[in-house]
């Protein structure tokens, strides 16, 4: 088989190391272009790029765009059998068409809930206790495809998004390998998704990030866990945006964004009880726990967050 892998942060390179371990050694790697970080602004290659380097993979395409014809040409040059598609951009039909066998997906819900760019966010800022992966055939319509295989995970009530990625990585990287077996086989059943059923879950704005004190405290929980660690969520106090990365329920009532309490912990009243500030940060510092960030920073009783 020859197989052409897709991906380009983290997320993507269990699922790359998997299928080299499991006989599956993509003859070509796809994935970003190399891009000045840190403070020196080195240019680094994408997470999926070392790991194709250190498995020996070395026909790697780095396309400025998917849409560019060039990469649609390099894609049939390499004359794949499958493409499989982990955590990279939209692919126009022109591309993921060429494959013999087909293009598939990993996607990181159980479709068709939480289509869309952000479903780790999403359902964990929904308190949802379940998620999962799926890997689908491709279709022009972004996640719609036919469905190949999915798996369930749990998700605790105080785990962040960040903390539900780095899990959920490894279980889609089980569900890649089972899905390139199937197909190699001949084996492969689908199942078409259920439109009815769709729910949403879009790219996440800044915006969008703000803590919401006036809604019930479970849900100023779920908000600040489902954006930790990106893209955090975030409120105001005094004219200082604040970044709040971890908080737990806590006992507590008073007008909503009051801070309660401000000694040895961080408490902070919502629409109907209160959340105590586990993790916070200020501009141009670093990430604290709030016994800590309260030594260094004037917060007090009765101080208003937010809006």
């Amino acid at each position: 088989m020859r197989l052409l892998f897709m991906g380009t942060p983290e997320f993507a390179v269990p699922s790359l190391r998997a299928l080299v371990e499991a006989g599956y050694p993509p003859v070509a790697v796809a994935t970003g272009p190399d891009r000045p970080r840190g403070r020196g602004q080195k240019m680094t290659p994408t997470p999926v790029k070392k790991a194709a380097q250190e498995a020996g993979i070395d026909r790697l395409l780095q396309p400025e765009s998917v849409k560019d014809p060039t990469f649609a040409e390099a894609v049939a040059d390499v004359a794949p059998d499958v493409i499989a598609v982990v955590a990279f951009k939209i692919l126009p039909p022109e591309v993921f068409t060429v494959a013999k066998q087909g293009a598939f997906n990993l996607h990181g819900s159980l479709l068709p809930k939480y289509r869309g760019a952000a479903p780790i966010n999403r359902a964990v800022m929904d308190g949802a206790s379940e998620t999962g992966v799926t890997t689908f055939f491709l279709k022009e319509k972004v996640d719609t495809g036919d469905i190949i295989l999915k798996k369930r995970m749990s998700i605790g009530p105080n785990e962040t998004a960040g903390e539900v990625h780095d899990r959920m990585k490894h279980l889609g990287a089980e569900a890649v390998v089972e899905t390139v077996q199937q197909i190699d086989a001949g084996t492969v059943t689908t199942t078409p998704q259920q439109d009815a059923e769709a729910t949403p879950a879009p790219k996440i704005h800044t915006e969008e990030c703000e803590v919401p004190w006036g809604r019930p405290a479970a849900d100023v929980h779920n908000h600040i866990r489902g954006l930790s660690p990106y893209p955090g969520a975030w409120t105001v106090h005094d004219g200082t945006r604040l970044k709040i990365y971890r908080a737990r329920p806590a006992a507590g009532r008073g007008a909503a964004g009051t801070v309660l309490e401000a000694g040895d912990r961080l408490v902070v009243a919502c629409g109907d009880e209160a959340v105590e500030v586990v993790t916070i940060q200020q501009p141009g510092r670093s990430r604290l726990e709030a016994p800590d960030f309260l030594n260094g920073y004037d917060l007090h009783v009765g101080d208003r967050l937010g809006a």
